[in-house]
């Protein structure tokens, strides 16, 4: 089946999304990715041809209805095991309130919960081969902190609690054995590791990570202004953290395989850690009188923008986190 396109979205099998995958340059570093199930559209709602136009329909909805700048995931993925590609990669998703940053969303298209449609083969299998292909392209391992769910975030405000209260029950009740932290890890990893091939690193080192602090920032052919804008690459987004492997007369080179180079004077350098505690609180500010307004549990990546007398500002945003509980992770 050939790759089509339509109302800006193209429409692929796993095997052709892998190698679509595999020569995208994204310059953002994403850590985790997302599992939804889109509940409306389900399965009765499938005709076998109607990809483009169920798409069309979620994005409509998106934009008209929710207020959001464009459709809310990167990739939906259909019961005939087909996907379509959704918001810009480049771009981070509207999927999970307060914990979309660093994150690739995938909208599963049906309703799993208990009663609901039964999953296809061919919609499993594509779920577990694109899963697995974005843990490898971005250089992460199966665990439940670099695979969520939207069941284990607080509607209201973000904190992930996994599932204790005031949540949705996506990916659906019965999504590869139950949407809870415990079935994805009995149910859903497995199967990922299964799949997993052995991730090669890049043979050209990291040097560090800086995150975007202008609207848009030109990634170029070379390190100064007057080197051509790369084709084959949109600009960075504010905000997108991206990974350094050289400097050269102010300027970054962010790729460890082409000469893509941005100005390092719209950037600012972050660190990138592990947060070692239980569970850790996230405050607006850097002290205890500070509202709590979420927590993240043991294992979860992060990236230190800006720290004070003791505390760590963990987005763009004002979300702080005691210094103590995070390990740096070069």
């Amino acid at each position: 089946m050939a790759m089509e396109t339509k109302y800006g979205f193209v429409k692929m099998t796993a095997v052709e999304f892998e190698a679509y995958l595999s020569t995208r340059k994204i310059a953002r570093t994403v850590l985790s990715i997302q599992q939804h199930h889109t509940y409306i559209p389900s399965y009765i709602h499938f005709n076998g041809g109607n990809h483009f136009d169920l798409q069309k329909g979620m994005k409509n909805t998106h934009i008209n209805a929710n207020g959001w700048a464009d459709i809310g995931q990167h990739l939906s993925i259909f019961p005939d095991g087909s996907v379509v590609t959704g918001r810009s990669f480049e771009k981070s998703p509207s999927c999970i309130y307060g914990n979309n940053a660093n994150s690739f969303c995938i909208e599963n298209v049906g309703n799993f919960d208990k009663g609901g449609d039964v999953m296809t083969d061919q919609q499993k299998k594509t779920i577990i081969k694109v899963t697995t292909a974005l843990l490898t392209k971005f250089g992460l391992s199966p665990n439940t902190n670099t695979i969520v769910y939207h069941h284990w975030f607080n509607l209201s405000t973000g904190a992930r609690n996994n599932g204790s209260s005031n949540n949705k029950s996506c990916p659906g009740t019965h999504f590869f054995g139950g949407n809870k932290v415990e079935d994805c890890k009995k149910y859903f990893i497995p199967l990922i590791n299964e799949s997993l091939k052995p991730y090669n690193s890049n043979s050209m080192e990291l040097l560090k990570y800086v995150s975007v602090n202008s609207d848009t920032l030109n990634i170029r052919t070379g390190p100064s202004a007057s080197s051509a804008k790369a084709k084959d690459r949109n600009p960075a987004l504010f905000g997108n953290v991206l990974r350094v492997y050289e400097e050269k007369n102010g300027w970054y080179k962010i790729s460890s395989s082409a000469q893509h180079w941005v100005a390092s004077r719209y950037t600012t350098s972050v660190q990138r850690a592990l947060d070692n505690a239980d569970v850790l609180n996230v405050r607006s500010g850097a002290g205890t009188t500070f509202p709590k307004t979420g927590t993240l549990t043991k294992g979860t990546e992060v990236f230190i923008y800006k720290q004070d007398k003791g505390w760590s500002q963990i987005g763009v945003d004002e979300r702080w986190v005691k210094d103590t509980f995070l390990v740096i992770n070069h």
